[in-house]
């Protein structure tokens, strides 16, 4: 198979390691006053909790999510439809959950990766906190500028990885904000999750759990914890994309 028209993958190595998970479950009444402002329930940080520590294994995982012109070529391959007209290096934004799980088998064909996949929930949030708590991938506190979320004011994507500021411990970019990005984990609540955590999202368009936030919302869903869905058809106007993951080498 001809793989020299496709760009090769900017892979960041996450070292195996222990994730503090979630949020503590005493500590979601004040994260909800923290973010009293933009409007979210006190009852949708509860689905964070309980804080767990987890192991995780090593992994692969893409600096930046796929753009729209590593989309194109995909599309023209497999007869679909390009749903950003957004410029080449911004993300691809509106991709159904399925379509994106049909790009990373149809990559990982092209370049010889049969263990490209999208990143579990917990790998997300491994690469986004490091081996500390940090509520952002930054660090503790938010900071306008470091990612492109509603108060940056752009209503649109930006190239991938013009926030260089905003980096992961391990060097990853844009996991807060540009693109809200699939996993694929479906959500259910964690072992221990508080009374009153829904066991299923029926009003949710997907099952799937989406991590980090769009240009459109707000800084609540840059929050490494932050777990939530897909709640509007149209996946265009929230944002929604995806970046790769793939086993360690």
């Amino acid at each position: 198979m001809d793989r020299t028209d496709v760009n090769p993958v900017d892979w960041v190595d996450v070292p195996a390691g222990s994730l503090w998970r979630g949020t503590p479950a005493d500590a979601v009444a004040e994260v909800a006053r923290r973010y009293a402002d933009t409007g979210v329930p006190e009852d949708w940080y509860r689905k964070e909790a309980p804080r767990t520590c987890v192991r995780v294994p090593a992994f692969r995982m893409a600096r930046t999510p796929v753009t729209v012109g590593q989309w194109r070529l995909f599309a023209r391959e497999t007869g679909g439809v390009t749903p950003s007209d957004a410029p080449a290096d911004h993300p691809v934004t509106g991709v159904r959950h399925d379509r994106a799980v049909a790009y990373c088998r149809w990559l990982g064909e092209r370049i010889g990766e049969p263990g490209l996949r999208l990143p579990t929930e917990t790998e997300w949030e491994r690469a986004a906190r490091g081996d500390d708590d940090r509520e952002f991938p930054w660090g503790t506190e938010y900071r306008t500028g470091l990612a492109n979320l509603v108060d940056l004011g752009l209503g649109t994507t930006t190239p991938v990885g013009s926030f260089p500021l905003g980096a992961s411990p391990f060097g990853v970019l844009d996991l807060a904000g540009n693109a809200d990005e699939w996993t694929s984990t479906r959500y259910a609540p964690y072992p221990g999750a508080p009374d009153g955590v829904p066991e299923t999202e029926d009003w949710a368009h997907d099952p799937h759990i989406t991590r980090g936030g769009a240009f459109c919302h707000d800084r609540d869903l840059a929050r490494c914890a932050r777990r939530h869905g897909v709640y509007e058809r149209d996946l265009s106007a929230i944002g929604v994309g995806f970046r790769l993951a793939a086993p360690a080498r």
